[in-house]
């Protein structure tokens, strides 16, 4: 089981904090440090100091990292061109020594975009399939040759389709809970699927989404890895639980039933029911980004049970 950190830096959080987190990932071991891609704090966060942009952290954190992967959950199709993406994401990964990650997605947070006047298309589903089309099939284009691209929503003539990963194939993650696109796009693009904040019940019914669209596509079901992302709390005992929960504005029976939470048996156990339909990695969504004890904790007490 992969365990992989997973923050949400638009809530609060300035770059310096976020090495110090990633750091932390790598130093106890765990496997990747992703981040989300958005612009604006949500619920009653200020969001002070203001939002980082994914892809120019990842890029600082692959020459401070030496072992972690490093992602997106998900990067915002509606944020960056395809052509620009796909430039941008293999220089990353060639900074990094090739251990960069694609999360894409179309987007849905129509407020930070008109916070920061990035266009909100209605047809965003319809972009995010020519995007994934375009970013791999310019990664996949063999040196030497060009790439072009007729669609309705964007056009490449003849691009040299550089550069390069340093990996010779980047891993891909497609995720969501769409009940027929979604598990058609990840067949046909994805090296993982993900579903985020979603119960046994509607991960094991989506991952059989999934394994019946890689069938229909003429790929095996175990083509994919499958994952979930769920937020995570922690704690020796029930007081640091409540502690770990308060700092975070949640209640500790809520966690507990919609995420990762209580003491570190309790973690496991719930983790092997998501391993029982399907799971082999999990992004911990960790809010609170000041309290590396939790991960240290996390470590101990729960990777090391799972490993």
């Amino acid at each position: 089981m992969d365990l992989r950190i997973f923050t949400e830096p638009q809530q609060g959080a300035s770059y310096e904090t976020l090495l110090s987190v990633a750091k932390a990932t790598e130093d106890l071991g765990f496997d990747a440090f992703f981040r989300s891609d958005h612009y604006l704090p949500m619920g009653s966060a200020d969001g002070l100091p203001g939002p980082t942009d994914a892809w120019i952290t990842l890029a600082a954190l692959a020459r401070e990292t030496k072992r972690i992967r490093l992602g997106t959950l998900m990067t915002a199709g509606t944020f960056r061109l395809p052509g620009v993406l796909a430039i941008q994401v293999a220089q990353v990964d060639q900074m990094s020594g090739g251990r960069v990650e694609l999360g894409l997605g179309a987007g849905w947070f129509e407020e930070e975009h008109q916070a920061y006047g990035i266009p909100f298309p209605k047809d965003k589903f319809a972009r995010l399939e020519e995007q994934l089309a375009i970013v791999t099939g310019l990664w996949e284009t063999e040196a030497g040759k060009t790439f072009s691209y007729e669609g309705t929503h964007y056009q490449l003539t003849d691009s040299p389709a550089l550069p390069k990963p340093a990996q010779a194939k980047l891993p891909v993650l497609i995720g969501g809970h769409g009940a027929k696109r979604t598990p058609r796009l990840a067949a046909r693009y994805a090296d993982e699927f993900n579903i985020p904040f979603a119960s046994l019940e509607d991960t094991a019914t989506q991952f059989g989404r999934v394994r019946a669209a890689l069938t229909e596509a003429g790929r095996g079901e175990d083509d994919l890895v499958y994952s979930n992302a769920l937020i995570v709390c922690v704690g020796k005992d029930d007081a640091e639980v409540a502690r770990r929960a308060a700092a975070i504005g949640r209640e500790v029976d809520e966690l507990k039933a919609n995420g990762l939470a209580g003491s570190p048996a309790e973690v496991v156990d719930k983790i092997g029911r998501y391993a029982a339909v399907g799971s082999s990695r999990f992004y911990l969504q960790v809010m609170d980004l000041d309290d590396l004890d939790h991960l240290e904790l996390i470590s101990s007490q729960v990777q090391s049970q799972l490993s």
